[in-house]
Formats: structure tokens, C-alpha cells, sequence
């Protein structure tokens, strides 16, 4: 009681940060209302795209066949929307004739299909309210729709309800601890008048994984489940008590000291045939194995697909994809549903990629495993024991001994964004990534081990994804790259793969039209054929063009819609991104709309260049400090990238002239003078360690320069 008490009360306060403008020219009566179960899982109807995965399968597929193959070469651009915001990566909703969008950290606006007027706009002052949470924050990945209110997660942890019509705030609830490093960035999901949503953060914070779920009229909270278990004598509540007595049986040590991870930050599937839901939860804290559960064990419920009823949270069945996961091999990417006819039987089934490198068929009546493949490279195991679903490990796989050079990276083979599936052709289209990584944990104290809030030292492990070297402006070789696979789930084969620019690249739209959309790294945006893969059209959108694309009818004409900026979220590609030149000081975030006939001109885009590291020759590095400041460095590694080389989310800082200056510095890093433009404020920083974060970055990108001169 006392929780949901704090949670109106800080609803109520942060109702007044929140701005919506009044919405302008379009006729929004009864706009959205039914928008309800039944239009959610209505396959047939494509004027919509009401939800992340446009229904209830998630498949990302539309029935929408004015643009296909014949006509796709007409595709023009109909409109362009620059957006002020942090982050680029999400994904757009569209419901009657208005494009809905989540950006940024908590920054929703509706958009008119047509013409691209902004109706109203919404900004829940996320980095105003709590910066600390922008450590580990990428941004709002997407938001959801049901009977005429637009629901989205923020960065500060807040799941919040606007009218759809005129942008207001409904409610606001807390859904995580504002003192932990939790927050949110995957999209809700709608369904039985109820929102469900997780948080992610738990890479490096000591955070227990759970879903919840609130009434979608008032914002009480529902049902709670818990996907790790506590302490011995922890009650959760009825919802999953019994069950995690279950699997406390498979940790060991005192993993609840560290949380235990398994946070649900992005894969959720509302099953209607079964009134369930599946959850695909994260990796276990710390990533390292020894420190987590030094006696083993599978540490149920971490890298799992887990079967819930929908309307209690009650445990029905689960299926373990990567047991005592020990890479960073979450299992939260799509969790697709599909009716496929296997052995002449109709087998209503979840098809997953997951980010180790398997995809998986699994029955939804219990859970059964019904196929197993390698979707790419995979050494961390042989296979999949189809007889007990576990995988069979490769010699040293868990780095018991030394360090090992492992496909796939931890950047996964298919990593969250979506999937597509096509009943046409019965293909999945997936973005896909070859790259390795070497797991290891040399250096890693155990006697002392502790969490170091938001920094790699939580994971416990050194871990090196792929071999990049010094030398900035350059492509780096082989050390990954992309493709996109077309996989027959029946043939259980690729059809047909695409290489594609760069290790990022964009979400899949499927068509009746019988196309595949995607958006890549390098800024173009292509239709390939879905029989063939053949390149059937693009467009140069002036960014890089790795959003979630969508499609929808207004006003009679089917419309395609995609967001486009530098890079968001993590780079820790480092150069691997670096190498397309975005930078998010210059470099737009936008929303881009094309029809048939289109005949817009993208407005003026500054063209892409590489960052030039400063030599600031009057600057005289410490090589004691600098060696210190690699380690301190680390937490700045997700947004600014590897050995200082930034991928477009995040400023390069070896060409910053803050770092040359201390006070600049503790003003930027310490006091948080610029988190409003998304930099979080590090406030535990003593002198000292700001002055070894500086004295690293100077010698980096002395060294940088030195080797770019030597070439």
C-alpha cells in the first residue's frame, strides 16, 4: 500500500513536467477506441499498425499489398520530420491516420500520416527528473495503443498513459526503484485492458528481473512476476512464490546479493489463444558464472522463454535457452507466433532468434522443444539436444580455465530488433550480425568482488568483441558484419541472406506485397523482394536508417514510415559504427514517410565525416594516470564506445575539448551540466578519477593520431 501511495503521488508531480501541446487540424473523435483485443489480433485488417508488432504474433507482417513488386519502384518520399531528440532507434505506431511516436527518454508525439503536422507532443522530462538512469538508458524502443490511450515506458523507470487525442497525461505510475540503475526501454505491450512492461539496466546494477502489469484505466498494478528468485524466506506474492521455490533449487552461493538478473527488457508476447503471455528474460548477474552461482546450476529463470497466464501472472512453462548462461546470451528478442504444419500436424508455435545463435521452434501448448538450428556462426555449442532441449557445450566453453574466442559476440547473431514473418512465403526475415568475442576473466578479483554501480566490473568478465584496430576513419577488418537471412522454419535453412553494411543493421517489415523492408547502417533504406532477396528499391536517407519500419493506409493510400538518426543505444561497436561518419551533434533524428508517387526532397543534411582526434600537444599525459583511466573508462564505454572511438549515439570524446579542461570536465561528468542533453552525471568521481579518465583519453587519441599518420 505504502508503494502504490508513493507511486500517485509521484504520478501527480511529474504530471506537471510533463508538456503537451494542443493537438491541430485533424478530426480526432473517437480516435483509437477500438483498438482492443479483437483489432489487435486481427491479421487481415493492415489500416493500422496499433502496436510493436502490429498484433498480437509480433510478426511485423501486413496484409497491405498497394506497394509491391511491381509498383515498389514508384516509392518516393511523401514527408520529412526532423525530431529534437536523444535517440533515434524506435518504433512508430500508426492508428487512424496518426503516427504516434516514442523518442528520446520519455518524449511521445502524434504526427498526422499525411502530412506529417505535429499534433502534440509530450515530454515526460525524463533526464530532468532522475539523469542518474541515463547510464544505462537507450531510449524508448516503442510505445503501445488500446482504446484511445498511448502508453510509454521512460528512461527514469515511469510506464505513463496520454490521451491519444489531445497528448495529455492520464496517469503515471513508478515501476522501478528511482535509486538503481533500472530502467526502461523496450515498448509495453497491450492486451485484456491491462499494459504490461519490464525494465532492463540489469547489466551493470545489482537488479532482480520482473514484468508487471497495470490496469490500463487507472494504472494499479495487476500481478507481478519475478523471473529469479530471492533470498531463502523472500515472499514475492501468490503469483510466484511456489515457482521460485523451484528454481532457487538451480542457483548457488548468494547470487541476491548481486539481484540475479533476468530482466525483461524487451520481448513480450501476448498469446490470445491461449490467454497467455511469453516473456524472454536477460542474462544473470553478474555475467560471469563463477561469481553468480560458483557451484553451477541452470539459475532458472535467466535466459529463458517463460510462459505466463495473462490475467494472474501465474507460471505455466518455461524452456531455458542457454542454461547457466555465462556470454551474455539474453533471450529477449522476438518471440513470434506462427501456425506452421510440421509432420502433418498444425502446430501453433513461438518461432525466437535468439542472441546465441540458435533459433528455436517451440510448441505454446507446454513449452516443447521442436527444432533447433545454428542461424550463424555458433562455437559456444556443438548443438541442440533435440530429446532434452539443452545445448551441448564446446570443450572450455565457460572459460574454466583460460580465456576463449567465442561466435557469437555478446553483440548476439540476432540481437532485439524485430524480426519479420511472411504466411506468404512462410519465411522469417532476420537482421543478423557475425562477429566473435573473447570471454575470459583475468583480473577479476573474486575474494573481493563487488558491484561497481553501472561499470563493466559488474559483469566479471573481459570481454573483447571482435579484433578492431587503432585506426580511426578507417573500416576495420574482420571483425564483423551484418546480413540479412530470409529462414524457411520448415526447411530449416536459409533461403537467402543479404551482407549488409556495418554490425547494425535495422528491424524487418514483411508485406503482402510480398517485400521486405530494412533500413541499414551505411543510411540507405530498401525494399528486397521476400521470395528472392533481390534489391528492389532504396533510399539515401541522410543518416543511418536502422529504426523499426512500419506500414498503414491513410486517406485511402498505403503509406511507409521509418525512423532514421546516428546510431542509438549501445555502441560498443566502436569503430565498426564509427566508420559511417554520423555524428549525433550534426546529424538529425528523423521520421521519414513515403507513398506511391512521392516527390519530396529531403531537406539539407550535413554530409558525413569522421571524427578527428584533438593532438593538444600542451596537455602532458601520465601513463600511470591514463593506465588507471582505461579502467575508469568503462563507464563510459556503452554510449561513447570502445577504446574511446564513438559509433554516433554519443559524442567522440578524443576530439572534445571538455577533456582538455578539469573543471570542464567535473562540470560534464561529475555535476551533470549537460544531462538535459542526455550525458548522466557520475557524482562518486573523486578529483583523482576524472583526472585518469582525462589523461586515457589524451593518450588515446595521441595514439590514434600517431597511427593515422603512420598508414
Amino acid at each position: 500500500m505504502k508503494l502504490r501511495v508513493l507511486d500517485i503521488l509521484l504520478g501527480a508531480a511529474l504530471s506537471l513536467a510533463g508538456v503537451a501541446a494542443e493537438a491541430q487540424s485533424i478530426d480526432t473523435q473517437a480516435i483509437g477506441s477500438v483498438i482492443d483485443n479483437a483489432a489487435l489480433n486481427d491479421d487481415a485488417d493492415g489500416r493500422n499498425w496499433p502496436a510493436f508488432g502490429r498484433t498480437f504474433g509480433e510478426t511485423h507482417y501486413s496484409p497491405l499489398r498497394d506497394i509491391d513488386t511491381a509498383t515498389v519502384a514508384r516509392l518516393g518520399l511523401a514527408w520529412s520530420l526532423d525530431l529534437d531528440v536523444t535517440n533515434s532507434i524506435t518504433a512508430p505506431l500508426a492508428v487512424d491516420g496518426v503516427i504516434y511516436l516514442g523518442a528520446g527518454h520519455g518524449i511521445v508525439q502524434a504526427v498526422a500520416a499525411q502530412s506529417g503536422e505535429v499534433l502534440w507532443r509530450y515530454d515526460a522530462q525524463a533526464m530532468q527528473q532522475n539523469p542518474a538512469k541515463l547510464r544505462t538508458a537507450w531510449g524508448i524502443h516503442g510505445i503501445a495503443f488500446w482504446q484511445g490511450k498511448v502508453y510509454a515506458g521512460t528512461s527514469d523507470g515511469r510506464l505513463i498513459a496520454l490521451d491519444a487525442k489531445s497528448g495529455a497525461l492520464v496517469w503515471s505510475v513508478q515501476t522501478v526503484d528511482p535509486e538503481n540503475g533500472a530502467t526502461i526501454n523496450g515498448p509495453p505491450r497491450a492486451f485484456n485492458g491491462k499494459i504490461i512492461i519490464g525494465f532492463a539496466g540489469a547489466d551493470f546494477s545489482p537488479l532482480r528481473g520482473y514484468v508487471s502489469a497495470y490496469d490500463a484505466e487507472t494504472g494499479q498494478q495487476v500481478w507481478r512476476f519475478y523471473t529469479v528468485p530471492g533470498q531463502e524466506g523472500i515472499v514475492d506474492g501468490a503469483a510466484s512464490d511456489s515457482v521460485m521455490d523451484l528454481a532457487r533449487a538451480t542457483w548457488d552461493g548468494e547470487w541476491w546479493k548481486y539481484g540475479g538478473g533476468g530482466a525483461v527488457w524487451h520481448a513480450i508476447t501476448y498469446d490470445p489463444d491461449f490467454n497467455r503471455l511469453y516473456i524472454g528474460t536477460g542474462n544473470g548477474l553478474p555475467m560471469n558464472w563463477k561469481l553468480r552461482s560458483p557451484g553451477g546450476g541452470d539459475n532458472l529463470f535467466i535466459a529463458s522463454i517463460v510462459a505466463l497466464e495473462a490475467d494472474t501472472g501465474r507460471y505455466v512453462w518455461h524452456y531455458q535457452v542457454t542454461p547457466g548462461d555465462s556470454w551474455d546470451y539474453d533471450a529477449t528478442s522476438d518471440l513470434s507466433l506462427a501456425t506452421l504444419r510440421i509432420e502433418g500436424q498444425d502446430h501453433k508455435v513461438i518461432v525466437h532468434a535468439d542472441k546465441n545463435g540458435f533459433i528455436y521452434l517451440l510448441d505454446r501448448a507446454d513449452g516443447k522443444l521442436l527444432a533447433a538450428d545454428k542461424l550463424g556462426t555458433v562455437t559456444w555449442a556443438e548443438r541442440v539436444d533435440l530429446t532434452t532441449g539443452r545445448p551441448v557445450l564446446a570443450p572450455g566453453a565457460r572459460y574454466e580455465n583460460n580465456s576463449i574466442r567465442l561466435w557469437p559476440s555478446v553483440q548476439a547473431v540476432h540481437p532485439w530488433l524485430p524480426q519479420s514473418y511472411s504466411p506468404r512465403t512462410g519465411y522469417v526475415y532476420i537482421p543478423t550480425l557475425e562477429m566473435s568475442s573473447v570471454f575470459g576473466d583475468s583480473g577479476v578479483d573474486r575474494e573481493n568482488f563487488s558491484p561497481r554501480l553501472q561499470t563493466g566490473d559488474f559483469t566479471g568478465m573481459g570481454v573483447r568483441s571482435g579484433e578492431v584496430p587503432d585506426n580511426p576513419g578507417a573500416k576495420p577488418v574482420e571483425a564483423g558484419y551484418s546480413i540479412l537471412r530470409a529462414w524457411d522454419p520448415l526447411a530449416r535453412r536459409t533461403v537467402w541472406q543479404i551482407e549488409t553494411p556495418g554490425i547494425s543493421n535495422g528491424g524487418t517489415l514483411a508485406t503482402a506485397g510480398d517485400l521486405v523492408f530494412q533500413g541499414l547502417a551505411d543510411g540507405y533504406f530498401h525494399a528486397y523482394s521476400a521470395q528472392d532477396g533481390k534489391d528492389l528499391w532504396s533510399f539515401f536517407a541522410g543518416v543511418a536508417a536502422t529504426g523499426v519500419p512500419i506500414t498503414y493506409s491513410a486517406g485511402g493510400k498505403q503509406y511507409v514510415t521509418i525512423t532514421a538518426g546516428p546510431p542509438g543505444g549501445s555502441t560498443a561497436g566502436g569503430a565498426l559504427a564509427a566508420q559511417f561518419g554520423w555524428d549525433p551533434r550534426i546529424h538529425p533524428r528523423r521520421l521519414l514517410t513515403f507513398v506511391l508517387d512521392g516527390q519530396t526532397a529531403l531537406p539539407p543534411t550535413p554530409p558525413r565525416q569522421q571524427a578527428q582526434p584533438l593532438d593538444a600537444p600542451e596537455f602532458q599525459v601520465d601513463a600511470t594516470k591514463a593506465q588507471r583511466g582505461a579502467r575508469e573508462y568503462s563507464r563510459c564505454t556503452l554510449c561513447h564506445g570502445p577504446g574511446a572511438v564513438a559509433g554516433g549515439a554519443a559524442p567522440d570524446l578524443r576530439a572534445s575539448a571538455v577533456l582538455l579542461s578539469f573543471p570542464a570536465t567535473a562540470q560534464v561528468l561529475r555535476d551533470g551540466s549537460l544531462s538535459t542533453r542526455g550525458m548522466p552525471p557520475f557524482p562518486e568521481l573523486s578529483d583523482t578519477q576524472l583526472e585518469d579518465i582525462q589523461h586515457y583519453i589524451r593518450q588515446k587519441a595521441r595514439a590514434d593520431l600517431s597511427a593515422a599518420a603512420a598508414r
